[in-house]
C-alpha cells in the first residue's frame, strides 16, 4: 500500500513539474520577470487554433498603440468588400449635339493610376480609345486630406501622401538624382544654397527646394492633390485635354475594374504602404455604393461586423499612422482568426510578410524556410508583430506581440520580438 502511495505521489509531482516547465508557463514566467519584457509595456497573446484555446496571455486585454498592425484591419475590410480585381473608375457619357458628347470620369479611390511602383493603366487605355470630350469630376469625395491624429509636420515624408478620390502618381513627386517625376513639377523645384537637405515642399503649395550639392539617389515627397492637378497630369499623359467638372455620380455610371486585388494587398502588407491601406477603405466604399466615397463609414461598418469592444479597441484610420488607434493583443488574435477563416492559408502566407524575405521582416532570419508570416508595426516607442508562426512540430499558431512606451531603438525591440517568436517556433 505504501509503495502505491509513493508511486502516485511521485507521478503527481512529476506531472506538476512538467506542467510548470511547459513552454507556455516558462514564457509566461519570463514575461513577468525578465527585464527584456518588464522595462517597457509588453503584451503577448498566443492562440492554438487546433485546440481552440489561448496558450499565453500577458497584458493581452490591455490596449496598445498598434501602428501598422492596423493594416490587418484594412486587409480584412478589403477581403469583405473587394472583388478579385480593384475598382478602377466610374464613367458616364453625356450627349451634347452642339459641343460633342462628354465622357465624365469619377475616381474610386484606386491608388494605382500612374503609380511609380505598381501602375494600373486601365483608365489610360480606356480614355485613349474614346472620342468624347474628357472630364474628371471630384464630387465623390470632400473629406479631409489626412487621417485623424496624423502628425501635421509629416507632410513632406513619403509615408504621408494625401487621401484622395483619384490618387495619381501615388500622390508623390519622385526625385532620382535630382530629376523629378512627374515632369510637370520640374519647374517647381528651386535649387538654393540655404535649403535643408533633400527635396522639401512648401507646406501648402507645390513648390519645392533642394540644396545645390544634395541629390539623393531617390526620394518621394507627397504633393498637394487637387482636381485641377489630376486633370493636368492626365492631359500631359494622354496628349489631349481633360477638364474638371463638379458633377455627382449619376445612377447610370458604369464601374470598371482593373489590376488584381492581391497585387495591392501584397505591397500594402509587405512594404507597409500607408496609402494603399487608406485607399482600400475608399475602394471598399466604391464597391458597395455608387455615390459618395465614405471611407470612415466603411471603417465603422467593418468595425461593427467585428464587434470590437469599446474598452479593447479604437480604430480610426486605415494605415496605423494615427496614435488614436488602440487594440489589445486579444483583439488582434480575434482578427487573425477572422482572416484565416476568410482566405486559404496558402494564399494568405503569400500575401503576408515572411521572415527573412519581405522588407519589413527581412532582419528576422530563417534557417531553412520562413516560419513567421506576420505584419509588423512601428513608430517612436512602438514595435508590434502580429500574425502566424509555424512551429517545429508542424503547428500553426496565431500570435500578437505588442511593445509600447520604450526608449530603446526600434531595432532593439525588433530583435527581442524575433527571439520570442523563435522560442515559440522551437518549443511548441
Amino acid at each position: 500500500m505504501m509503495n502505491v502511495f509513493k508511486k502516485t505521489t511521485f507521478l503527481l509531482l512529476l506531472a506538476g513539474f512538467l506542467t510548470n516547465c511547459s513552454p507556455a508557463r516558462r514564457i509566461s514566467r519570463d514575461l513577468h520577470t525578465k527585464s527584456t519584457y518588464t522595462d517597457h509595456f509588453t503584451g503577448v497573446a498566443l492562440f492554438d487554433p487546433a485546440k481552440q484555446r489561448m496558450l499565453i496571455q500577458h497584458n493581452a486585454d490591455k490596449p496598445f498603440t498598434p501602428a501598422s498592425n492596423t493594416k490587418l484591419f484594412s486587409f480584412y475590410a478589403g477581403l469583405l468588400s473587394l472583388r478579385d480585381s480593384l475598382p478602377a473608375f466610374r464613367y458616364a457619357v453625356r450627349p451634347n449635339a452642339a459641343q460633342g458628347d462628354s465622357l465624365i470620369v469619377w475616381g474610386t479611390g484606386n491608388p494605382l493610376l500612374l503609380h511609380p511602383d505598381l501602375p494600373d493603366t486601365t483608365l489610360l487605355a480606356f480614355l485613349r480609345n474614346r472620342t468624347e470630350r474628357l472630364f474628371f469630376s471630384p464630387a465623390m469625395y470632400d473629406g479631409p486630406r489626412f487621417g485623424p491624429g496624423w502628425a501635421w509636420d509629416d507632410y513632406n515624408d513619403d509615408y504621408s501622401p494625401e487621401l484622395a478620390a483619384m490618387p495619381i502618381y501615388g500622390n508623390v513627386v519622385r526625385s532620382v538624382n535630382g530629376h523629378v517625376s512627374p515632369r510637370r513639377f520640374a519647374d517647381s523645384v528651386r535649387v538654393t544654397d540655404d535649403a535643408k537637405p533633400g527635396l522639401r515642399r512648401a507646406e501648402f503649395r507645390n513648390q519645392f527646394t533642394r540644396p545645390a550639392n544634395d541629390r539623393p539617389a531617390r526620394q518621394d515627397v507627397p504633393f498637394r492633390w487637387s482636381p485641377e492637378l489630376v486633370a493636368q497630369l492626365l492631359t500631359d499623359t494622354l496628349h489631349r485635354p481633360v477638364s474638371v467638372v463638379n458633377l455627382p455620380v449619376p445612377p447610370d455610371a458604369r464601374l470598371v475594374h482593373g489590376t488584381s486585388t492581391d497585387s495591392l494587398y501584397k505591397r500594402m502588407l509587405r512594404v507597409s504602404d500607408n496609402q494603399f491601406a487608406e485607399q482600400v477603405l475608399f475602394m471598399a466604399s466604391a464597391e458597395r455604393m455608387a455615390g459618395k466615397l465614405m471611407p470612415t463609414v466603411e471603417l465603422q461598418r467593418v468595425a461593427d461586423s467585428l464587434q470590437l469592444p469599446a474598452a479593447s479597441a479604437k480604430w480610426v484610420d486605415g494605415s496605423g499612422l494615427s496614435r488614436y488607434n488602440l487594440f489589445t493583443p486579444n483583439v488582434l488574435i480575434e482578427l487573425l482568426k477572422k482572416i484565416a477563416a476568410k482566405i486559404p492559408q496558402e494564399r494568405l502566407f503569400v500575401l503576408l510578410p515572411a521572415s527573412g524575405q519581405s522588407v519589413t521582416l527581412r532582419s528576422i532570419a530563417s534557417a531553412d524556410k520562413p516560419y513567421i508570416f506576420a505584419k509588423s508595426g512601428s513608430m517612436s516607442g512602438v514595435y508590434n508583430l502580429s500574425g502566424y508562426v509555424l512551429t517545429k512540430r508542424g503547428k500553426v499558431l496565431y500570435f500578437s506581440i505588442m511593445n509600447n512606451n520604450f526608449t530603446q531603438p526600434v531595432s532593439e525591440m525588433r530583435r527581442r520580438t524575433a527571439e520570442l517568436v523563435k522560442e515559440i517556433h522551437n518549443r511548441f
